[in-house]
């Protein structure tokens, strides 16, 4: 049966249209239909489903028509796509099961998408594609134990993996290379080797912490992560990576770029042994040495800071940089302190005590102004009475004042193969490295820890290099094509594109996608990756 169309006019003009359900048959003479019903007079939209529904076509009541195991999906597609491109899969062949090598790239997405402790991830990947993602069964419980022993698989194998990272990552030779270091507490006491009290960059001097060593190159991708103890010197550092770097990378020809704690004299003369080329910055101190032994007129050139001062001193070179965002920024600190200081000074002057004790509040007072950090600034006396006095040190302050914004760079790089603005942009670079760390602690959570075993503190900071290495392979593409915003954050934003099963009555009909807001079309299109979601992921 069918539904026939037909029309009819008369001859005052008129045009009917009638709708008639028509059934054909078989006759010796040949097929021939005949009228079964009119249903010219239904609603439309009933003529519609009855001439849909002799088409073959099913229909429901909408109620029983449901978006069935919707789960975040569009963060999770660009990260398959992304680990599929990098070869990351073919780097873990060899690592454990399937199973194992799938918790691992779930820990890993994990980091990016919703960071987490282990014992949490099963929590968060709820509602997510996370477990079809990486290869496994929908119904994944990513236990704790299995996770822990899926990590354990990179023991042994992490600088196989690291080589191979550098290899599809610079498949020609890096030749400049950031390097710095940053600090991560532990909660609680840590594996005694490892977890050791020292200078804290996160403000918790309370806690026994870690060291981590990054190299970058000038994109901020990563080459190469450490992990040392907690209490080891910066200027410690540098000589191992150079003998890691060179041993495991190949990298003979390169310049490194580190920040002051990492310049002591022992490290320079590592670096130029190795025949390896450096800029680094020195202190505000050597700085303010290298002024006093200048000649007059250089010393004059430091009223305009938006030129670049080269030095040849004792046959080493120095770069002399600065600007005025950094001299508001210095006149600013200075001033802060000052006033902080003065103002603790008139508390500690205003209290009355009945028994002066003159060495106690003088040391009081040298103590409240080393913590401001404000000593160097004043001068100060108690007399037999107790009365506290104190002076601003002008001709001190007049004279760092002059030398506001500017900072003391110190390169062996010859200046036929990198001028002086080349100096100060390898340093400037520096900064991506600040940023690597940022990510690295802040949007991967790699702080604190919370594990006990050396090795698994270790292999955490792994997983956390290897998908700060994808945000960054990720964010060098993006970059390229305008975008600016942080990997971390467009995946999450991305993660609202939904795939689930539409379910039809009793049956599982398909799998489909939310529409895709367009907003987020725009910024799909922009980055190329509108072909990811052209058609939802096979079941």
């Amino acid at each position: 049966m069918f539904v026939q169309t037909t029309t009819s006019s008369r001859k005052n003009g008129k045009i009917y249209v009638s709708y008639l359900v028509r059934e054909s048959f078989r006759t010796p003479q040949g097929p021939r239909s005949r009228t079964i019903c009119n249903i010219t007079e239904l609603p439309v939209p009933t003529r519609d489903l009855i001439a849909a529904s002799l088409k073959g076509q099913n229909f429901l009541p909408a109620d029983q028509v449901q978006l069935h195991e919707a789960l975040d999906y569009g963060g999770l597609a660009v990260l398959n796509d992304g680990w599929s491109r990098f070869g990351l899969g073919q780097l873990f062949a060899d690592l454990g099961s399937p199973r194992q090598r799938g918790l691992l790239q779930a820990v890993i997405y994990g980091r990016l998408l919703f960071p987490c402790a282990k014992l949490s991830l099963a929590q968060k990947a709820q509602g997510t594609w996370l477990a079809q993602a990486c290869g496994l069964d929908a119904k994944e419980s990513f236990d704790e134990d299995d996770i822990y022993a899926a990590m354990d698989q990179l023991t042994g194998h992490w600088v196989s993996l690291e080589k191979q990272l550098y290899q599809r990552a610079f498949p020609q030779a890096v030749r400049l290379v950031l390097y710095d270091l940053t600090s991560v507490y532990f909660e609680g006491h840590g594996p005694a080797h490892l977890a050791k009290y020292g200078h804290s960059r996160d403000h918790r001097s309370d806690r026994p912490q870690i060291i981590l060593a990054v190299a970058t190159d000038t994109e901020g991708l990563p080459l190469h992560v450490s992990v040392l103890r907690g209490n080891r010197n910066d200027t410690q550092t540098l000589q191992g990576l150079l003998h890691t770097l060179r041993r495991r990378f190949g990298i003979q020809e390169a310049t490194f770029v580190f920040d002051g704690g990492m310049s002591s004299r022992i490290n320079l003369e590592a670096v130029n042994a190795a025949h390896l080329g450096y800029v680094t910055r020195l202190s505000a101190a050597t700085l303010h040495s290298l002024v006093e032994e200048l000649a007059l007129e250089k010393q004059l050139e430091f009223g305009d800071r938006h030129k670049l001062m080269e030095i040849t001193h004792q046959g080493k070179r120095y770069v002399i940089a600065g600007g005025r965002w950094r001299q508001q920024r210095d006149q600013e600190r200075r001033q802060s302190r000052i006033d902080k200081a003065e103002a603790q000074l008139r508390k500690l002057a205003a209290v009355k005590r009945r028994k002066i004790d003159v060495q106690k509040l003088a040391s009081q007072v040298g103590r409240t102004l080393q913590r401001l950090k404000a000593h160097k600034y004043f001068t100060y006396r108690v007399d037999a009475q107790g009365l506290l006095q104190w002076e601003r040190k002008a001709a001190l302050i007049a004279q760092e004042a002059q030398q506001d914004g500017w900072y003391l760079l110190h390169t062996n790089e010859p200046v036929q193969n990198c001028s002086g603005e080349q100096v100060l942009g390898h340093y400037k670079g520096l900064l991506d490295v600040e940023e690597a760390f940022c990510e690295l602690k802040s949007y991967l959570e790699v702080r604190p820890i919370h594990h006990r075993r050396p090795d698994r503190v270790v292999n955490h900071v792994r997983l956390c290099f290897l998908a700060y290495w994808l945000s960054a392979r990720l964010g060098g593409e993006w970059r390229a094509k305008g975008q600016t915003e942080e990997v971390p954050r467009v995946l999450r934003h991305l993660q609202t594109i939904r795939v689930g099963r539409l379910r039809m009555g009793q049956h599982i009909h398909r799998t489909v996608m939310t529409q895709i807001p367009g907003n987020l079309n725009d910024q799909l299109r922009k980055l190329g990756l509108a072909p990811l979601f052209a058609s939802p992921p096979k079941p």
